[in-house]
């Protein structure tokens, strides 16, 4: 069976959604100006697709225009067309490291995310559903539109906006983290979110996925400017508001201990990028594995000429206890010499068929 492309030739395809005014393209020129030289596509808000340089259009983003240096992107089109953008973006002479696609105000998240999903294309994988809701206003939006519920329910990460201007932000914290399925809640102002939720900000030559081991090592000497006039934000940096795991082993893992794992992991874990070792199970083959929110997916690919054969692999989330995903995964190891014929079945449920690209959420 020929192998699919493995990651990171993969774009992520995140949907951004969330009603008219709870901060969508505040968000989204937050990740632009704050991408660490990575290649941003965007469709906005149904109305058209093009490749940002990030710094160059931040801030000029409106409702259906995209300025750019060399003149105007102004083209309504409807969500059938989706599917050409998309591969229109995922172009490789681009170079687009991650494709946000802004929905309207009044979308139905879910088709996005339907149609991102049965996209036939191999160079794009979903990157998760993000929600974003207006503190302030949360409780008037609920009861103008009670199908936020629903929304909730689909999002892999939620952003509760403007928390700065809810007089019980507490409260409302507490009540969309109870509307919520497993969901990543993070709370923000004016949109600010660490970019690294969704992609790797700045590439190293051997990536995990969207985030890169050195991005984690590093972190803690990583400084992210602020949006407020005057420079930096040093009294709460982004990243705070996430907590993040490396896991490295030399031994291999059990497959159907990786999966049961995997199969409970907890609320608040948006992420999971990397690469296992199954040892005696493929002695070939290396597995990518990709995972956001209940979403998951392996790529098997052979091991590069001389490689250690390791597994890594990344955790994202938010809430999180780092320390007990920590152990999890080390009951996961396995000295074993010799493949159970059945154990990877489970594993082989999520790799996609190259002749069928036809995906649900795990």
């Amino acid at each position: 069976m020929s192998q699919p492309s493995p990651e990171p030739q993969q774009i992520p395809v995140v949907v951004l959604a969330g009603f008219l005014g709870s901060g969508k393209t505040t968000l989204l020129n937050h990740l632009l100006h704050h991408s660490g030289g990575s290649r941003v596509g965007a469709i906005v808000n149904d109305f058209g697709a093009i490749e940002i340089d990030a710094m160059a259009v931040a801030g000029a983003l409106g409702d259906s225009t995209v300025s750019l240096g060399n003149g105007c992107l102004c083209c309504a089109v409807d969500a059938s067309e989706l599917d050409e953008y998309l591969e229109r973006l995922a172009e490789p002479s681009l170079g687009i490291d991650v494709i946000v696609i802004e929905a309207s105000g009044l979308a139905e998240p879910q088709e996005l995310v339907r149609m991102v999903l049965a996209s036939g294309h191999a160079g794009i994988v979903y990157g998760g559903l993000v929600e974003v809701v207006d503190a302030a206003e949360f409780d008037d939006t609920r009861s103008r539109h009670p199908e936020i519920d629903r929304h909730l329910a689909l999002a892999d990460l939620v952003v509760v906006n403007k928390t700065d201007r809810a007089a019980d932000a507490d409260r409302v914290l507490g009540l969309v983290r109870s509307l919520v399925d497993r969901a990543a809640v993070v709370p923000a102002t004016y949109g600010r979110i660490d970019p690294e939720f969704l992609f790797d900000c700045r590439p190293s030559e051997e990536r995990i996925g969207q985030l890169s081991f050195d991005d984690l090592h590093e972190q803690d000497a990583h400084e992210h400017d602020g949006d407020e006039p005057g420079g930096h934000d040093h009294t709460g940096h982004l990243h705070t508001a996430y907590d993040s795991l490396s896991f490295v082993s030399r031994e291999p893992l059990d497959p159907r201990r990786l999966m049961e794992f995997l199969d409970s992991r907890p609320e608040g874990l948006y992420r999971i990028k990397g690469y296992v070792d199954f040892g005696p199970y493929d002695v070939r083959n290396r597995y990518a594995v990709h995972a956001v929110g209940r979403f998951l997916r392996f790529y098997p690919e052979p091991w590069p000429a001389g490689a250690e054969r390791l597994t890594q692999v990344v955790l994202i989330g938010s809430g999180i206890d780092a320390p007990a995903l920590d152990k999890e995964l080390d009951a996961c190891r396995s000295d074993a010499p010799h493949a159970d014929e059945h154990g990877m079945w489970g594993v082989l449920r999520y790799v996609r068929d190259p002749e069928e690209d036809r995906a649900e959420p795990a």
